[in-house]
């Protein structure tokens, strides 16, 4: 089989995951790089062995009609422009998360993907892990009972990253749209994709210019805004979504927040057990007619070798017609949420979906 040729737009940090998922796979070929940053262009296809290069994906598509995919890891507002393109030009498109800047966005994006009938998948990465397998495991085999409530934070003491990422033009939001996905989308996942019916949130933007702080052992935070750097994306965002099948989910998460210590913690109960991601997989429940809570130190969250699966997911689609574990659909529906948390944050009232 002839080998699938592969475009990278967007070279930034993320872009490394997508690449060595891609060089792990002798179904396809790194092909071209594309970045509106000439100097960063040239280290990444130097880096990777890449030389076609271009600044601009327009260009890049018209010289090369031959390319059959790409990965689209661009500042958030580009997402849907450069993945409309590349479906213009042929291509299946791998986008990373979020899916778009809002859902009208977002749905957009999936009508070109069906009517051109190229396989469209989003970056939820958290759906290939091990913790999250195990927890589907727990969900569909009865284990769990009837879900009825959840609970997930993703929240840096001070952790704003800077750059594009703090400026809404570009990013769309905040930790939110950046940090918040992940954990709504895995909750979503486990429970078996159900649809979002209502929101209530708040946002705050109380912390975010501060500099890098230093513990009390002397340590400097995560934080990495400088000085020069724009942010008017919010540091705290919190919100309570109502699901179709009855389940509520309550959702923290932070750039700058005046707490401990960083935290990821994802709780989801059922009428017969629960389940803990912290980062370990905790059942509690009754199993073998006892109560009981048992680790599963095997089933870690995140780690990182998810990116090369979710990668292979993706080729295996387009080479085998292997069902996307993100869909577009999923991306569509995640936005929704997200449109109406910050809708609900600046009218102070619940949104129905």
């Amino acid at each position: 089989m002839e080998k699938l040729k592969i475009a990278v737009i967007g070279v930034g940090n993320i872009s490394s995951t997508h690449i060595e998922g891609y060089q792990k796979d002798d179904r396809c070929e790194l092909y071209a790089f594309c970045d509106i940053d000439e100097k960063a262009l040239k280290e990444k296809g130097a880096r990777y062995g890449v030389t076609r290069l271009y600044t601009d994906y327009n260009e890049m598509f018209k010289a090369l009609p031959e390319l059959d995919a790409v990965s689209v890891c661009t500042w958030n507002n580009s997402h849907v422009p450069a993945a409309l393109a590349a479906i213009a030009a042929g291509c299946h498109v791998f986008c990373e998360k979020p899916m778009a800047m809002n859902a009208k966005e977002a749905e957009e994006l999936k009508k070109a993907a069906e009517k051109a009938k190229k396989v469209l998948g989003i970056g939820f990465v958290r759906r290939f892990g091990k913790d999250a397998d195990l927890c589907r495991e727990l969900v569909e085999s009865g284990k769990m009972g009837e879900i009825y409530y959840a609970r997930a934070n993703y929240v840096r003491r001070n952790g704003n990253p800077g750059g594009w990422f703090a400026d809404k033009a570009r990013s769309g939001g905040g930790p939110l749209i950046d940090l918040g996905v992940h954990i709504i989308d895995l909750v979503r996942y486990i429970e078996g994709n159900p649809k979002p019916v209502s929101v209530y949130g708040a946002t705050f933007t109380k912390l975010y210019n501060r500099a890098q702080l230093k513990d009390q052992k002397g340590y400097v935070s995560a934080g990495s805004l400088g000085a020069k750097d724009k942010c008017d994306v919010e540091d705290l965002a919190s919100a309570m979504i109502r699901f179709d099948n009855g389940s509520v989910l309550t959702v923290e998460t932070s750039y700058s927040l005046n707490t401990g210590k960083d935290s990821g913690c994802i709780e989801i109960f059922g009428d017969k057990g629960g389940v803990t991601i912290d980062p370990n997989v905790i059942y509690h429940g009754e199993l073998c007619s006892r109560m009981t809570d048992i680790s599963f130190p095997s089933h870690t969250g995140f780690d990182g070798s998810e990116y090369a699966l979710e990668i292979e997911n993706f080729l295996s689609a387009i080479v085998d017609g292997e069902q996307i574990r993100a869909t577009a659909e999923d991306g569509v529906e995640l936005m929704k949420i997200l449109d109406a948390i910050y809708e609900s944050a600046k009218t102070g009232h619940e949104v129905i979906l």
